[in-house]
């Protein structure tokens, strides 16, 4: 058995400037960081020429033959995408689950899409590094399934940690930002998670943002340039520990984030911000392409009570967690001594 886990992320400042509609024309900056909430993939070897996938989450059951044509559609199309990439057919058993429900903005897809590939090219005995990991994952989704996202949730969850991902026409550079310890802590302290309590496709809100990006006078552009300087300060602010001053920055860039397309926020989402800020959270925004899922807000501990008690009041749910630095892990190989035949790639069982 394989067992690989991949972290979900947290986009602190830029996301929307990692599409290539952007990028690749005028270069892209992320800052994120990984957090400990997973996606878990279970590969096992089985007798007979079926491939089976069980997934927890969407609560669905696949069965392929060999030999069906392959077809990567519905909740599992991804995963089915991945078998086919790697030219996995026959024999295997996949199981999979996460910390985190799809469509939160977390990232949770790309998580999805990174431990697939480090799973499955651990089975066929090829250990590859985390750009690599990143990349493979980056092109199953965008070129092989054609979905209309950017790159920095991969690179993300491949990574781990706190990271600048800076995206060009020529590739992606990962910078590691010179921020104290101390600072980490009281990031992690001030930056609260609450789930909304719905869930949404980001698709349709990364598509019509890719679409005004084409046009090239579009207020959309004219955002993402903001949100991309806007990266920059908040490196700085990092670097420097100048929380309150990274907190300021998140309310700003909310308001440009609003204008890359529409439903990125609606009325309850509005009124939920407008709330949380009236208690004295300094900034903040719904994670990922927007329309659901989490509101992350930044808050300083003296504010967190009565934060927490209004949004609590209002039916959301805060989500502990911890900054992780791991990204993408194997936490269990045992191929390597069972089945031979695979020449599985002897690594380091690392465990949580």
């Amino acid at each position: 058995m394989i067992i690989v886990r991949a972290p979900v992320r947290l986009s602190l400042a830029g996301g929307g400037t990692d599409l290539p509609a952007y990028y690749e024309t005028y270069g892209g900056l992320v800052v994120s960081t990984t957090i400990d909430k997973y996606f878990y993939i279970f590969v096992n070897v089985a007798n007979g020429r079926d491939v089976q996938i069980t997934s927890s989450d969407y609560r669905v059951f696949h069965r392929h033959r060999a030999g069906e044509p392959p077809l990567w559609d519905g909740n599992l199309g991804l995963v089915k995408a991945a078998l086919h990439e790697f030219g996995c057919e026959a024999g295997i058993t996949l199981f999979l689950a996460s910390e985190i429900p799809p469509g939160t903005g977390l990232g949770s897809s790309s998580a999805v899409a990174v431990a697939l590939v480090k799973a499955l090219s651990m089975l066929q005995g090829r250990r590859l590094s985390a750009a690599q990991v990143a990349e493979r994952a980056c092109a199953l989704e965008i070129e092989k399934c054609e979905a209309p996202i950017g790159k920095q949730d991969q690179y993300a969850s491949a990574y781990g940690g706190l990271n600048v991902f800076r995206f060009s026409a020529d590739g992606v550079e990962v910078e590691s930002p010179s921020v104290s310890s101390e600072t980490i802590r009281q990031l992690e302290q001030n930056l609260l998670l609450f789930f909304t309590g719905s869930t949404r496709n980001a698709n349709s809100v990364l598509r019509e943002q890719r679409e005004r990006t084409a046009d090239l006078q579009s207020e959309t552009v004219q955002s993402l340039h903001v949100l991309k300087d806007a990266a920059e300060q908040t490196r700085r602010c990092l670097e420097s520990g100048d929380l309150g001053g990274f907190g300021a920055l998140l309310d700003e860039t909310w308001q440009y984030k609003k204008r890359l397309a529409r439903n990125v926020t609606n009325p309850r989402i509005d009124e939920l911000y407008a709330l949380a800020r009236s208690k004295g959270a300094a900034g903040g925004k719904i994670a990922g392409a927007g329309g659901g899922g989490f509101l992350m807000l930044y808050c300083e501990k003296l504010e967190q009570p009565k934060v927490i008690r209004a949004l609590e009041a209002e039916g959301l749910y805060r989500m502990d967690y911890r900054l992780e630095r791991g990204g993408c892990q194997v936490l269990m190989n045992s191929l390597s001594w069972s089945h031979p035949a695979f020449m599985v790639a002897d690594d380091a069982v690392r465990l949580a």
